[in-house]
């Protein structure tokens, strides 16, 4: 049987390497939750910058992204030094995350509001460059870590767990900062207590997770060939394609959910409470959704996944003030149906590059997740520009009763608009072909190569 990492038989990967693989997702999922859900709201009702220029700001960095994610996978593929290819861009990345998390919670003061708005601006942009110089080399080691078919869920179940244990802890901090006396000092110690912990559990992934040797030294040399490769894998495309629409209708959920408690609901104060109902069932769900993977297939379970998502969603444009168990009912539905697909869909995208292998002899798992980061990325960055478009168009003024047409609008990107687009990705991926059956004929040939090498 052939050999993963520190040895071990593909088929028995340790529990400690899991573990010691994902922890640091449990730090930057915090930062990344944090941005993601509440640094829109901490903007425009703390900083008082308008929606429109954060969701501008937000959307350039996506763009930027264009530039940054492709670079560090080619790059990440093509490292080659002692200590690996992946781990020496994760560690690097340590100080640029957690700078410019610290900045985007602690504007100087005095700065005018132009000032401010460019120290945002570097401070967000500069955020989601840094992420990328750890997301995707991580994700990628990821993939690297086993060849197994169904191993590899476990894995990016454990990571799925283990990154939303960091937003469970979010949920405590940003608590703190809508019922907190003094925001900006709270703000303060929650970004330097998290960039401590990021520093600490990132240097302890690099000691104890080495990489597999046999991968080092295999990306594909040309970057043009590199990403080229990936338009022409028939599979990658559609997943591009099914990432794209899926995350259009999914960026505004997050940043939304503080905004329908608020001005929906009513019910600021339990805005914590809602995201809970969402998040437990999605870590929880967990050990039920990897067997259960093994049983009906990962494509099934993705777009099972898609449509729950989509449904539950789409049942929240009927909130209103006051509505405490709809929201809560339906945040736990579309939670399962989240935890579901975050379970399966990394580990698609981890035989979707064995085909690679198949086809072209090379290892790139880091342009593929560049690849796929990107859309995701992009699709991100359109959703949250029309979001901060569309709250001022609609007449959004923060901290005070909004009107009906902003109500309605709020309630059109939070649930029609996402129930639309899950749907759609839904129906795009039921056309995915690579089933187990194909993927053990795939594996049994790379097998073959590696011992004829």
């Amino acid at each position: 049987m052939n050999s993963g990492v520190d040895g071990q038989p593909r088929s028995t990967l340790p529990f400690v390497t899991i573990l010691n693989y994902n922890l640091p997702t449990a730090g930057i999922g915090f930062m990344f939750f944090m941005v993601a859900l509440y640094l829109m709201k901490f903007s425009t009702d703390v900083l008082l910058v308008s929606p429109a220029v954060m969701g501008m700001i937000f959307g350039i960095s996506r763009i930027w992204d264009a530039v940054t994610d492709p670079v560090a996978g080619y790059l990440s593929d093509r490292t080659n030094l002692k200590s690996g290819r992946r781990r020496p861009w994760i560690l690097c990345s340590i100080p640029f995350v957690c700078v410019t998390f610290y900045m985007m919670w602690n504007p100087m003061d005095g700065l005018s509001e132009s000032g401010l708005i460019v120290w945002m601006a570097v401070a967000v942009i500069g955020f989601y460059t840094s992420m990328t110089a750890f997301t995707v080399p991580h994700a990628s080691l990821g993939a690297e870590l086993s060849t197994g078919y169904h191993e590899r869920t476990k894995i990016f179940g454990a990571r799925h767990m283990i990154w939303n244990s960091g937003s469970l802890l979010a949920l405590v901090a940003m608590h703190r900062l809508i019922v907190g006396g003094n925001v900006r000092f709270d703000a303060y110690v929650i970004s330097l207590m998290a960039a401590v912990v990021v520093t600490g559990l990132i240097v302890w992934m690099f000691i104890t997770i080495k990489e597999r040797p046999e991968f080092q030294g295999r990306g594909e040399s040309n970057l043009f060939v590199a990403f080229g490769d990936v338009i022409k894998n028939r599979y990658a495309t559609l997943l591009l394609i099914v990432f794209f629409v899926e995350n259009l209708g999914g960026a505004a959920i997050g940043i939304l959910t503080p905004y329908v408690a608020e001005y929906v609901v009513g019910r600021p104060e339990k805005t914590v409470i809602y995201i809970l109902m969402y998040l437990i069932p999605s870590v929880a769900s967990v050990p039920l959704w990897v067997p259960l993977s093994r049983r009906i297939g990962k494509k099934a379970m993705w777009i099972f996944s898609m449509l729950v998502t989509g449904f539950g969603f789409g049942g929240m444009f009927f909130l209103e003030e006051g509505s405490d168990t709809m929201i809560m009912v339906l945040a736990f539905i579309c939670g399962l149906g989240a935890g579901s697909g975050a379970v399966v869909a990394p580990s698609i995208q981890a035989d979707i590059i064995d085909y690679d292998e198949y086809k072209t002899g090379k290892r790139k798992e880091g342009t593929y997740f560049a690849a796929w980061n990107f859309v995701f990325k992009s699709a991100s960055g359109i959703t949250l520009m029309l979001t901060g478009f569309v709250l001022s168009l609609s007449g959004f003024v923060p901290n005070v009763e909004q009107s009906e047409t902003t109500k309605l609008a709020l309630l059109t990107l939070y649930a029609i608009f996402p129930l639309v687009c899950y749907v759609l990705g839904a129906a795009i991926f039921s056309q995915f072909r690579l089933t187990e059956t194909e993927y053990q004929k795939i594996r049994e040939a790379l097998d073959s190569r590696e011992l004829t090498d």
